[in-house]
């Protein structure tokens, strides 16, 4: 049988750039579900975003 071997050497590093997400810019976060919410700013900048770029 073949031995596994460790993987721990081989990580790379992320691809994407995590930045500009929009869970990036967190302004509150509900107290039960711990879900977070962007400023309206953000949101804005988002809606903005899916405007441009619709087919």
């Amino acid at each position: 049988m073949a031995k596994n071997k460790d993987r721990s050497g081989f990580v790379k590093p992320p691809i994407e750039k995590h930045g500009t997400a929009a869970w990036a810019n967190i302004q509150d976060k509900k107290p039960v579900s711990g879900v977070t919410m962007p400023s309206e700013f953000q949101v804005d900048n988002a809606k903005e975003y899916v405007d441009d770029n619709e087919k």
